[in-house]
């Protein structure tokens, strides 16, 4: 790409094309995964307080079966990109498969003859749109480095992330085509567009194709991509500082992670929101989200990354504790607004620790090794929170308390451990 102002880096239609799948995506996952999934689960199942922590069961559990899925097969795709050079191509099916399934999670609530299979075919769908949706991302993240050169990239990235918050406002235009309690109503409309805004990529974003090597390629299977995480795993294992790191980062993503995933119906359930009144503070938290990266970018320049980090677990914290005892509204509205806060700084504040502590020359690894450890967080935490209010259901809306305590007690671990390491540039 030729040099230029920032206004013509944005305007290139490549870039503006990958950028608006961001938008797109974040519409899914806004959309889905936040709030119309869990609150129709909770319409469909929760008739009463002890049905209502079954239907947090079944959100947990589809989200760590999800997550599980996707831990089994990123370690194929970042085999594909290294050995095929291939993103587009993976990326617009996978996006195209996750659509097909959100728009058949509607087509499915629809179909009333057999309710329980009804919502069955609704789970198992959404399964496999997170699925799709998540390993689309793997392809995404990959294509920024083929769109500018090292100057233009940060630029391109902020573009993306900042194009994607205002695809969580979009998004929410669905809601007009929900009714009182049709939740299943905001699927299809999600699915037109998710597709939608995946055409300019599709359209507008080229991909070259890569020159064949001479060299005998490796065999293509899933355990090239294993023999790569053992191995990043036996380096981190070398240097004290990032692998405690690592536990560190899967405490606390677990907990903030599994938080703002059950959000929807703890608000609900628990604390007696009506669906506007989230709906206003899922608003709220993503402006909470902006204002947190933006401005801990600037404290962990201040003040390190090792004390940025450690004042974001204190914000988790605390919100976890305000959503663990809140009585009324008033203090949920608070904890919304913190987590929205420490989503936004999580991300400012690791990313710059990890350049810190890895070697120049193991940067990259030491960065797929804590996605993938993010990965296997994502599986942890729905699987205990499920858990906990399946064993607890019978005592109402104390069990989503006893299970928000749970998140409670691994950002509480996350924080000591990191509290408790000896970081050293290494």
């Amino acid at each position: 790409m030729k040099k230029g102002s920032s206004f013509a880096v944005y305007c290139s239609l490549p870039i503006l094309g990958w950028a608006l799948y961001d938008f797109a995506n974040t519409i899914f996952s806004s959309n889905i995964t936040t709030i119309f999934f869990p609150f129709y689960l909770q319409e469909t199942i929760g008739k009463n307080d002890e049905l209502n922590q079954v239907a947090s069961t079944f959100i947990s559990y589809a989200n760590a079966l999800a997550s599980i899925l996707l831990v089994i097969f990123s370690p194929l795709f970042g085999v594909m990109i290294d050995r095929t050079g291939k993103k587009k191509q993976p990326l617009v099916t996978l996006a195209l498969l996750s659509i097909a399934c959100t728009a058949g999670m509607g087509i499915a609530a629809f179909w009333q003859e057999n309710a329980s299979l009804s919502l069955l075919m609704v789970i198992l769908l959404f399964v496999l749109a997170k699925f799709f949706y998540h390993s689309s991302l793997v392809f995404y993240d990959s294509m920024i480095s083929d769109l500018g050169n090292e100057k233009e990239l940060p630029l391109i990235s902020g573009f993306g992330v900042a194009i994607g918050y205002i695809g969580t406002l979009v998004g929410l235009l669905v809601y007009l085509f929900v009714g009182d309690g049709q939740f299943h109503h905001a699927f299809i409309p999600t699915a037109l567009l998710y597709f939608l805004f995946t055409l300019p990529l599709i359209l507008w974003v080229k991909e070259e194709r890569k020159e064949k090597s001479d060299e005998k390629e490796e065999r293509f299977s899933f355990f090239n991509g294993y023999k790569d995480i053992i191995q990043t795993f036996r380096e981190a294992k070398r240097h004290k500082s990032i692998f405690l790191f690592m536990l560190t980062y899967f405490f606390l993503n677990d907990a903030i992670a599994t938080s703002i995933a059950m959000m929807a119906v703890y608000a609900k359930a628990v604390v007696g929101f009506t669906t506007d009144m989230f709906i206003v503070l899922y608003l709220i938290s993503t402006v909470a989200s902006v204002i947190g990266s933006f401005l801990f970018g600037y404290i962990t320049r201040s003040v390190g990354a090792r004390r940025g980090i450690t004042y974001v677990a204190f914000i988790l914290i605390m919100a976890l504790i305000l959503a663990v005892t809140a009585v009324r509204s008033a203090a949920f509205w608070i904890s919304g607004s913190l987590f929205g806060v420490a989503l936004g700084a999580m991300w400012v504040t690791t990313r710059t620790l990890i350049v810190e502590l890895s070697p120049p020359n193991k940067a990259g690894q030491f960065f797929g090794l804590f996605a993938f450890s993010g990965k296997v967080s994502a599986i942890l935490g729905p699987a205990v929170y499920g858990t906990v209010t399946l064993v607890f259901a019978h005592t109402g809306n104390l069990a989503s308390r006893l299970a928000l305590s749970s998140l409670l007690l691994f950002a509480v671990i996350g924080l000591f451990i990191h509290l408790r390491t000896p970081y050293e540039q290494e």
